[in-house]
């Protein structure tokens, strides 16, 4: 394949560390003379970067989060500008992560150095004001979302559409029925999971709520079984200590929560999904699950992301169909006694069960036709 290539790569957060793995191993599957150094977390080392800093583990979410974090923000910028001088890269590959790789992307512009920026900030739920700053600076962009496509050629940048990655990703490790009899549950019962999200205030937030859902639906089904998804990442006690104190509120009568640290096990042996906004919800329906949608931040950050999104919906479900596929319950309205009448007639509908299924189904060829990261792969070693 000729002379070793050096590639920068960043990508922060769980996903982000995940999506660059794939890739990384697809560049690496296409061209062996490939060099990785940059920023990302454990399963991008494990693919073969050479990291200088593990951003994965930063787990921020909101306005408030990100300042009280801005002094390790800027300690990290400065460290990888370092690294980028030294090293001189062939390309550099920016994967997601917006607030801190745009911003990065204009000190790789001025190095005049050649940028793929993989997986795109949604500039569609936050107005289109950073379209010019990726015009200027992005090379070629990659999307996950046909529409993306089109909305960033039509503002006159090189855009590739390579189809959602999640497609080739999403496989639980057991059937069903194999989960639901490891958990020594029963078959015959309605079983619903609880995903709360992948950051410590997500799951302080989130986690609550959902136990005091399940509850009110246990008093009405008294039968019902409850799965929660662990994130392996966070303190375990921190899960605990929460259904400690929230399952036995009010009667005292405890909530029997199995818990499981894979997630698409606990998407796959559920009837129907609590989860928190995000990458999760696609997750859920690429396996084909009822779900609602919670959402809840801070007050500071909820008033700023308010005055900015530009979308009616904000879980990706219903923004990439274009349409209420799925409940959703942010802020305010996250009240478990609506939640769980929601859940419950659902429950209860199976009409309007096949319906979000038959919308999951129209999801999935929207999402492409799976190898995002092969096509990524192909697109990126002809454009360096």
């Amino acid at each position: 394949m000729g002379k070793n290539k050096n590639i920068f790569i960043i990508a922060g957060e769980a996903s982000g560390d995940l999506h660059g793995a794939h890739l990384v191993d697809a560049l690496k599957r296409i061209d062996s003379n490939l060099n990785f150094y940059g920023a990302g977390g454990h399963l991008m080392q494990k693919a073969g970067v050479n990291l200088y800093y593990n951003l994965a583990d930063i787990s921020v979410v909101g306005f408030w989060e990100v300042i009280r974090n801005l002094k390790k923000f800027k300690f990290i910028f400065k460290l990888l500008c370092k690294k980028l001088d030294e090293l001189n890269p062939d390309a550099v590959i920016l994967i997601d992560y917006p607030g801190f790789n745009l911003r990065f992307a204009e000190e790789v512009k001025k190095r005049n150095v050649k940028l793929i920026y993989y997986i795109s900030p949604q500039i569609w739920a936050w107005g289109k004001k950073r379209i010019e700053l990726i015009k200027k600076c992005v090379n070629k962009m990659l999307v996950i979302f046909k529409f993306e496509e089109e909305l960033y050629k039509s503002c006159g940048v090189d855009a590739a559409f390579i189809g959602h990655p999640l497609l080739d990703i999403v496989k639980p490790s057991s059937t069903k029925s194999e989960i639901i009899e490891d958990l020594n549950f029963s078959p015959e019962k309605k079983t619903i999971a609880l995903l709360p999200g992948s950051r410590e205030a997500e799951v302080k937030r989130h986690l609550p709520l959902m136990i005091k859902t399940a509850k009110i639906i246990q008093k009405r089904l008294p039968d019902t079984q409850f799965i929660l998804s662990r994130s392996p990442s966070l303190p375990q006690n921190l899960f605990q200590s929460c259904i400690t104190h929230y399952a036995c509120l009010a009667d005292r009568q405890a909530l029997n929560i199995k818990q499981l640290d894979n997630s698409y096990d606990c998407i796959n042996a559920a009837d129907f999904v609590l989860v928190a906004s995000g990458t999760a919800t696609l997750e859920t329906a690429i396996l084909e699950k009822p779900m609602a949608i919670i959402y809840k931040t801070s007050f500071l950050t909820w008033i700023i992301a308010k005055s900015q999104i530009k979308i009616p919906y904000i879980g990706l479900v219903n923004v990439v169909l274009g349409k209420k596929a799925v409940p959703e319950f942010l802020q305010y309205s996250t009240r478990p006694k609506e939640i769980a009448k929601t859940v419950l007639y659902l429950l209860n509908d199976q009409g309007k069960l096949d319906d979000i299924k038959k919308s999951f189904l129209e999801l999935r060829e929207i999402l492409g036709k799976g190898g995002a990261s092969e096509n990524a792969a192909r697109i990126i070693l002809e454009f360096i």
